[in-house]
């Protein structure tokens, strides 16, 4: 320790010698570096005699926060990811969503997300709720997918027991009062009324993509809920879905900033034994189907021509959709299908930036960059436990719909010929710096752990996902592609479709060598 002192105090006075020699005119006689005058020859890149070794953090010492997951008595599974910070971020993920539903009303689990954080045994109402986070900085939400509910809460580390305690009151006691469900009611119009307004298509586009590409099962089923299903809505029918899916066995509580200990802890006081407000019974009526991919087709007629935001109206637009089965993401092919999605990328033609920004993805250098009468070329993967969907999105003038069918499914094609070692480092490259810089936010840190544990109980960390994507390679992208072309396509059409192909005339195009549409010949024009 005397040794770092006396070092640190000569480095001072040299400091101030070099400092004072800057002030004096002409040249000195040597020029002497920052690290003083009491080692006048020695470089910054060198060490300095007497000063202790410094040491490094490593790798090694990095991967220590590794996610802990421990499953209690009643199968309900506790993970956690520490993590610096003052604040924690703690929820519940349920394996439930619109999957499910095939055996009850179509849109229970849209409801399900709206009627979060309303009254519950202890609270009496949404502001009870409310103004206990705001006590520990606390922020709250919902979001309900295909095949999972999750509700999670950011707050302050020190009020974990009152956050998980209001947790286990939102999910297992809500009240579910007839003034709340009108509420959701009135919420869920609303979100209809906007799905079907907005100028930006693809959240309607996806639900048609999922409909045609598993007809009436599973992941195809509405995730929002029907118009006519949302005065059917009520206590009893929302009580009979949450007692069979709202099960400890089905739910992964999961946190992020805490003390793995102190969750388990906190579980095991309002978790296990706990009997929620419809009941303790056993499920006896889980549906445990598994996807069945149909493909197919779903077109909805409809005038563009009027869509805006404000008075200038948007240009008129038709938005095709056209998808093909990949993987689920417990399978192996899942990776090479992510770098594939990531090589097609996309956009829209007004999109800024620049190779960041995906400027040099297929679907810019091949498409938008050369059709300029395009509006949007982009490429989505959607994944699940059983099934996985890989899509392109494109939007053109309805006079053009035809021509655009013809370029998507030539690129189509093209994903199962030859891959540039360039282009496929690139995709590999950007995939692991999205990757990366997403999980520095601790809210999607949150939900990683939450979706791995529940799919897999367990979690793969970042830098064993960094190396399976290293290790793909141009084969293995041509070898899921080939695979996937070999499929029935999955088609969704928005706008005016009257220069629409047939669907047998894109599934033709998509099983031919070049990805060209049938020629058609019309006695009159």
């Amino acid at each position: 320790m005397a040794a770092v002192v006396l070092a640190a105090t000569r480095l001072l006075r040299g400091s101030r010698a070099w400092g004072r020699s800057r002030l004096r005119f002409g040249a000195p006689g040597y020029r002497q570096f920052s690290s003083g005058g009491a080692y006048p020859n020695i470089p910054l890149s060198a060490p300095l005699p007497g000063v202790p070794t410094p040491v490094f953090a490593t790798v090694d010492s990095q991967e220590k926060f590794e996610t802990k997951v421990t499953t209690l008595e009643n199968g309900l599974r506790v993970a956690s990811q520490n993590k610096f910070g003052q604040f924690c971020t703690v929820g519940i993920l349920i394996n439930s969503g619109s999957r499910y539903e095939a055996k009850y009303l179509s849109g229970i689990a849209h409801f399900l997300e709206k009627l979060a954080f309303s009254s519950t045994a202890r609270f009496d109402s949404k502001d009870g709720i409310l103004h206990t986070l705001e006590r520990h900085g606390g922020i709250c939400d919902c979001q309900a997918s295909r095949d999972t509910t999750m509700y999670a809460v950011s707050a302050d580390s020190k009020g974990l027991d009152t956050v998980v305690g209001l947790l286990a009151e939102v999910v297992l006691h809500p009240r579910l009062t007839e003034e709340e469900i009108e509420m959701a009611r009135l919420a869920v119009q609303f979100e209809l009324e906007d799905l079907n307004m907005r100028p930006d298509p693809e959240p309607l586009l996806t639900e048609m993509i999922h409909e045609a590409a598993y007809r009436e099962n599973t992941v195809g089923l509405h995730r929002f809920c029907p118009p006519e299903n949302i005065a059917k809505m009520d206590r009893a029918v929302l009580h009979s879905y949450l007692r069979n899916y709202y099960t400890p066995d089905r739910m992964v509580l999961a946190g992020v900033g805490i003390e793995h200990e102190h969750l388990v802890e906190c579980a095991r006081k309002y978790l296990l034994g706990a009997r929620p407000a419809w009941g303790s019974g056993a499920a006896v009526d889980v549906d445990r189907s598994v996807a069945q991919y149909t493909g197919g087709v779903v077109k909805l007629e409809r005038d563009m021509s009027k869509v805006s935001l404000g008075p200038a109206p948007f240009p008129e637009l038709t938005h095709i959709m056209i998808g093909l089965e990949s993987c689920s993401f417990l399978e192996a092919d899942f990776i090479p299908f992510a770098v594939l999605n990531m090589m097609m990328g996309g956009g829209g033609s007004f999109s800024a930036g620049g190779p960041g920004k995906g400027m040099f993805t297929r679907l810019y250098l091949n498409v938008l960059n050369r059709h300029h009468w395009m509006y949007n070329a982009t490429a989505y993967h959607h994944s699940y436990e059983d099934t996985g969907l890989l899509c392109i999105h494109a939007s053109a003038d309805p006079r053009q719909v035809r021509e655009m069918v013809e370029i998507i499914t030539k690129e189509f094609i093209l994903m199962g010929g030859t891959v540039d070692v360039v282009e496929l480092e690139r995709a590999k490259t950007q995939l692991m710096s999205m990757l990366m810089m997403n999980l520095e936010a601790r809210p999607v840190i949150f939900e990683d752990v939450g979706r791995q544990v529940l799919a897999t109980r367990s979690r793969k960390l970042p830098h064993e996902l960094c190396a399976l994507i290293r290790d793909v390679r141009p084969e293995d992208i041509k070898r899921v592609a080939s695979k996937m072309l070999r499929g029935k396509p999955a088609v969704a059409a928005l706008g005016d479709l009257s220069d629409l192909p047939s669907y047998e005339h894109i599934q033709a195009a998509l099983t031919s060598r070049d990805g060209r549409l049938p020629r058609t010949y019309r006695l009159f024009r």
